[in-house]
């Protein structure tokens, strides 16, 4: 399920965040997650999420996200987790160097 979130940016204007709430299977918890990028990659649909507020934890690396293949069904978007090692690693790479290529290491 998307909702489409009002945040204000620095420029004091409004930009439309899309966010969507995600049930863990085995917990049946709810988290909301920030929809950061999309890609077609190889004939189906790849979704890059982070989530909205989750605790960062000290060891836990800055950036994380999950990556979600997207389908539509009776109208509505339905996210499955990429089952596929070497689908996820191509999928992940592309969002990896998309999020992360303009970063200076040697700044």
């Amino acid at each position: 399920m998307a909702d489409e979130i009002k945040n204000p940016n620095e420029n004091d204007e409004e930009e439309l965040v899309d966010v969507y709430t995600l049930t863990d299977e085995e917990t049946g918890e709810e988290s909301q997650f920030e929809l950061l990028a999309e890609a077609d990659i190889e004939g189906a649909h790849y979704m890059a999420l982070a989530p909205v507020d989750a605790p960062q934890a000290e060891d836990e690396e800055e950036g994380g996200y999950v990556i979600l293949r997207a389908e539509e069904e009776d109208g509505e978007t339905v996210l499955y987790t990429v089952d596929d090692d070497d689908t996820f690693q191509k999928v992940a790479d592309f969002f990896d160097d998309l999020f992360f290529s303009d970063i200076d290491y040697d700044a």
